[in-house]
């Protein structure tokens, strides 16, 4: 059976995180232990391309926009 695009997105917001958001997370956690808060959602449509992460942490104070991207692309 065909899903369409919206009943994807409907049914991806009531389902757990997928195994890639869990593995980017943890790898997240372990990297910043101090992290207030790590989110990590796959925004491919669940096929791990490409994820939209939010990490609050002290170490990015006083940390160039630019330099904090590296330091979680890293």
């Amino acid at each position: 059976v065909r899903q369409l695009p919206l009943l994807h997105c409907v049914q991806r917001m009531f389902a757990s995180q997928t195994e890639g958001e869990l593995k980017v997370t943890q790898i997240l956690k372990e990297k910043f232990p101090r992290a207030t808060t790590i989110k990590v959602t796959d925004i491919s449509g669940g096929c791990g391309a490409m994820y939209e992460i939010q990490v609050e942490s002290e170490e990015f104070k006083e940390k160039r926009t630019v330099q904090q991207h590296q330091m979680v692309n890293q």
